[in-house]
């Protein structure tokens, strides 16, 4: 009896020190895993991972008694069910999933054993002898003879995924040598720092993510702001659309009431302008910036002159490197008249 005590004492401090110690958890099952083919998965695991199995009833009870100062453990307990153990790790949750699943064995198909996946006989010579072509045909197995011996002619689906394998499908895989079945250890759940879900989580990508996540900000938005209910997403929405609307209403009141602000100085400043060189067109005050405008008003035809200058600055700077060129061909001509190729 105290034999008894004394192990279960030290499997509970075992399961408590693995929990504190790692952060993540895999559920896995060990339907049909050999203890050898535990053992080469406990030492492809070493190092990183640490397997560690137990009965049921034990491990229920001892998550229990942890639950007290860990609640979130109890989201373990719907998953300790059936023929299961745990791999505890901090290590990357892919690469260890591969680790786990990367070990796994060829068995033959065992009467009564549900299969896994689909069973198929490929076509081809069996080299049995002819004799034995009433037990194919029992089976539906399309068959003749060729060279003495039972030769299949075309493929066929001998047993279905999810399905028990009959003891005719047995024997029959057997006698062709057909092991059909790979077993190993697999996943049911994943414990994650306090959440557990299933493995095929593992296998969304970031960008799957950020398109999901991206199209529920905009449902969010959608909604709150149909059912004016403001939400952090229908805020951020409002914020974007209202803050020009917002910038220009402030500008127009900080003019109106001569209130500076930051949108509003620029305006301000170009306004102040405005208001000098009018200022300065009705007086004597001038400055030379101002002298030029003056006269324009006064004589109109002075801004055709004055763009006249302009125009053909502009123009002989365009028609200055047209007379470089045609003095250098000029020159060239000037260099080559008169002399052969071989003066």
């Amino acid at each position: 009896m105290g034999g008894k005590s004394t192990t279960k004492a030290g499997y509970f401090d075992k399961l408590k020190g693995l929990l504190e110690e790692y952060k993540s958890i895999f559920i896995v099952t060990v339907d049909n895993v050999a203890s050898q083919q535990m053992h080469e998965i406990r030492q492809s695991l070493r190092g990183k991972s640490v397997v560690l199995m137990g009965k049921n009833t034990m491990v229920r009870r001892a998550i229990k008694t942890f639950q007290n100062d860990n609640p979130e453990y109890e989201r373990l307990l719907p998953h300790v069910r059936g023929n299961v153990g745990f791999v505890f790790t901090n290590e990357d949750l892919k690469e260890t999933r591969e680790k786990i699943l990367s070990n796994r064995v060829a068995a033959p198909a065992r009467a009564g054993a549900v299969a896994p996946g689909d069973v198929f006989v490929p076509a081809g010579n069996t080299g049995m002898e002819p004799g034995k072509t009433s037990f194919f045909q029992a089976l539906g197995v399309p068959t003749k003879i060729a060279r003495g011996t039972i030769e299949i002619t075309t493929d066929l689906k001998l047993v279905q995924a999810g399905t028990k394998v009959g003891a005719s499908e047995a024997t029959l895989l057997n006698m062709l040598n057909i092991s059909p079945f790979t077993y190993g250890m697999g996943i049911s759940q994943i414990y994650d720092d306090g959440q557990t879900f299933a493995p095929d989580v593992l296998d969304i990508e970031e960008e799957q993510l950020l398109k999901a996540l991206s199209s529920a900000i905009a449902a969010v938005t959608a909604i709150s702001l149909a059912a004016n209910y403001p939400t952090i997403a229908s805020i951020n929405h409002s914020v974007a659309i209202g803050m020009r609307t917002s910038i220009m209403n402030i500008t127009k009141i900080s003019l109106a009431a001569g209130y500076p602000t930051t949108p509003s100085v620029k305006h301000s400043l170009l306004n102040s302008y405005k208001n000098l060189l009018a200022i300065a067109l009705e007086t004597e005050y001038e400055w030379p910036a101002i002298s030029q405008m003056k006269a324009i008003a006064k004589d109109p035809s002075l801004a055709q002159s004055a763009a006249a200058p302009e125009a053909a600055t502009e123009a002989a700077k365009e028609e200055a490197p047209k007379a470089e060129e045609k003095k250098e061909e000029e020159e060239e001509e000037d260099e080559d008249m008169g002399f052969g190729l071989f003066d």
